[in-house]
């Protein structure tokens, strides 16, 4: 397992824009999946987006398909979320996770998790 820990979340207008970033421990980076999910209040926690080992594939949940941008820096140990045209049903605490192996698109594939941030988008 690894560590992540998230930044970059507040409170931004509707429109706005906001980069999440996750950094995590260990020296294999380049060996983890990494994933971006959400919970909004009194919702279950769903996928947002991911991103291979490699960098070279990615997913992204409908709901933000061309409006967020998952991408890695390996010499960072880093992943980030770029947010663009938020609007206020993205409302939610964002979690990073951490999965050894193949990108997955699924809560129960991934085994490492931060502890999350806020972010909530005004109208």
């Amino acid at each position: 397992q690894v560590q992540l820990v998230e930044s970059g979340g507040g409170l931004v207008q509707a429109g706005g824009s906001l980069r999440l970033s996750c950094s995590a421990s260990g020296r294999t980076f380049d060996n983890y999946a990494m994933g971006w999910f959400r919970q909004a209040p009194g919702k279950d926690r769903e996928f947002v987006a991911a991103i291979s080992g490699t960098g070279k594939t990615t997913a992204y949940a409908d709901s933000v398909k061309g409006r967020f941008t998952i991408s890695r820096d390996d010499a960072k140990n880093t992943v980030y979320l770029q947010m663009n045209s938020l609007k206020p049903e993205d409302t939610a605490v964002y979690y990073c996770a951490a999965r050894s192996g193949v990108i997955r698109t699924t809560i129960t594939h991934f085994d490492s998790w931060g502890q999350g941030t806020q972010v909530t988008v005004s109208s």
